[in-house]
């Protein structure tokens, strides 16, 4: 296991460190695994839209740690109960979905950490707060390390970006292209200019606040413009989409 009060990773996001991850859907510990030993920076358990349940997250952490990368998770949904869960079983930070507003982004938040910076549930005794071997006094330490990812997918969330990326806690604004666009009203046109505006204003709110900016990309062409553009915490597919891919172009390799 490792050291429960490191917070490098978070550090590294926080600097502007160009981190690539990688979305696991397939419920795999041995697909986490082998993506965590390709190097990818940080892979996240999706449990809003993957395949796997809070059953296999335990496992799941477990192959993304053994594989060398950092285990970030997506619950269900932004409760506190499950927010908690997922820190307690190790989650190195949270992905939150569907948030419309500040108010909810800062109430999101507060489930990440622990008292007074929070309401997280003290349990010094789970494996995110190192299986007891973390003292009550440096239970806040514990605080630094969890990185706070919100994610603007909706036009009230993009409405708020600036005051979400003012926000104590809030590490990045994480765009998902897909919902942001259908709920623009242009669905999958990721070169309408209104699109392409939305990009560039969650950009400005994170470096007007000292947050890094996100986001999810299918294809690997497009990445050194976002790069470019400011986005320093991408996303560049999922596993299930690299089995789907590799299947098909084999079999129209030999298919005539």
């Amino acid at each position: 296991m490792r050291d429960p009060l490191d917070r490098s990773f978070r550090d590294r996001v926080l600097t502007g460190d160009h981190l690539f991850g990688l979305f696991l859907d397939l419920a795999s510990p041995a697909s986490a695994e082998i993506c965590g030993a390709a190097g990818y920076d940080w892979l996240l358990i999706d449990l809003e839209h993957g395949a796997s349940t809070e059953a296999d997250l335990l496992g799941l952490i477990h192959a993304v740690e053994a594989g060398g990368s950092t285990a970030l998770v997506r619950p269900q949904t932004g409760e506190r109960i499950r927010i908690g869960r997922a820190l307690d079983m190790g989650a190195r930070g949270i992905m939150v979905p569907r948030l419309d507003s500040v108010d909810q982004a800062g109430e999101a938040v507060t489930f990440l950490r622990y008292p007074p910076a929070g309401i997280r549930g003290v349990a010094t005794r789970v494996r995110g707060a190192g299986l007891g071997t973390v003292a009550h006094a440096d239970v806040q330490r514990l605080n630094e390390r969890v990185l706070g990812i919100i994610q603007i997918e909706s036009v009230g969330g993009l409405r708020d970006a600036d005051a979400i990326a003012a926000v104590d806690g809030v590490d990045v604004l994480f765009v998902g292209p897909a919902d942001l666009s259908h709920s623009l009203g242009i669905p999958g046109q990721f070169q309408h200019p209104d699109y392409l505006a939305a990009l560039e204003r969650v950009v400005t709110a994170c470096q007007a606040h000292g947050k890094a900016a996100g986001i999810l990309v299918y294809d690997t062409t497009v990445v050194p413009a976002h790069l470019e553009l400011g986005f320093t915490f991408v996303g560049i597919g999922a596993d299930a989409a690299f089995v789907a891919d590799g299947a098909k172009r084999s079999l129209a390799a030999v298919r005539t």
